[in-house]
Order: C-alpha cells, then sequence, then structure tokens
C-alpha cells in the first residue's frame, strides 16, 4: 500500500478492526519514511450477474435499485431496519449463488416479493401491484386470496397488525 503523503511504497498496518456489519475491515497504517498514519477500508468485491431487463436491454446489477424497491414497498410499515437489511442480504445471496452470467429482472422481483411476503403483507401486495400489472380487480384479488392461502405457512414470521394483546369487544362496550 502507497503512502498517500509521500508516495512511499512500503506501510505497516498497525490495528485491524472489522466494521459492525462484518462487511469491511478498517486497517491503520503508518508509513515507513514519513511516519503518516491513515486508514484503509477493505470489502470484498463480490460479482453478482448482469441483469437482463424485458426490453431486452442489459444493466449491471444495482444494489440501490434493489433497496429502493423494498424501501417503496415498506413505506410506513412497522418493519425493523434490520430486517429489511436482512432481506435485502438474502436476495443478493441468492442471486450470487446462482451461476448464470446473467439472470431476467422477472427472477429478481419473484425473489423480492418472496422476501417481501415473509416481510409484510402489505408491502408483498404494494409491491405485487406494481411488478406483476395487475390489469384488473380480479387479477389483484387473485392474488390476495392467494396470499391468505398461504397465511398459514408465514404465521409467525411477521408483526402483528394490531399488537399482541387481542382485547374481547365485549369487554370494550360502555355500560
Amino acid at each position: 500500500m502507497h503512502c498517500p503523503f509521500c508516495q512511499h511504497p512500503d506501510t505497516r498496518v498497525i490495528d485491524s478492526r472489522v466494521s459492525d456489519d462484518g462487511a469491511t475491515i478498517r486497517r491503520r497504517r503508518e508509513c515507513e519514511r514519513c511516519g503518516e498514519r491513515f486508514n484503509t477500508f477493505e470489502t470484498a468485491e463480490i460479482k453478482l450477474p448482469g441483469v437482463i431487463k424485458n426490453d431486452g436491454r442489459r444493466e449491471t446489477f444495482d444494489e440501490r435499485k434493489l433497496r429502493t424497491s423494498f424501501d417503496l414497498a415498506l413505506h410506513k410499515r412497522p418493519v425493523a431496519r434490520d430486517l429489511v437489511d436482512a432481506a435485502v442480504r438474502t436476495v443478493i445471496d441468492d442471486l450470487r449463488k446462482n451461476s448464470e452470467r446473467e439472470v431476467p429482472s422477472r427472477h429478481i422481483g419473484e425473489l423480492v416479493m418472496r422476501a417481501l411476503k415473509k416481510l409484510d403483507q402489505v408491502a408483498f401486495v404494494r409491491f405485487a401491484s406494481i411488478y406483476r400489472s395487475f390489469e384488473d380487480v380480479q387479477a389483484f384479488r387473485e392474488e390476495i386470496e392467494k396470499l391468505e392461502r398461504d397465511l398459514p405457512a408465514i404465521e409467525g414470521l411477521q408483526l402483528p397488525l394490531l399488537g399482541d394483546v387481542v382485547v374481547p369487544i365485549e369487554k370494550n362496550k360502555k355500560r
């Protein structure tokens, strides 16, 4: 590593620390010649497949677009940020495990829908309504009915909509 101050080619590592998320290593370095100290950050470069858009265009994978999709679907929903981060990482891991050099954008959309279905039903329906471009109310209704059939499989994986406590109606009546 060259010193950014004097360009000397030899620097030594004084300290190394892993970041909180475990994805980055911070190294404190010192120049052998001028004695100046500086930090470097190391991250693993993960090669993800390219994306084939519906119109045939090809793009490089953009994690920001993926995160934006989650953020828009989960707007004003009670889902913790760390759960969203984990869902984004899951989609990226699934793409990384795929041995293909390019994947259709539809495949990425399906991965996002699978992750949203586990996180939040409302976010899932929001994303599905745009992603699947429902033509009419009937198609929308069919998707919700399919979601309701899948509810037992995802029970306990989501936050309760009305809180943990169920208050019987009879006790709330005024006398």
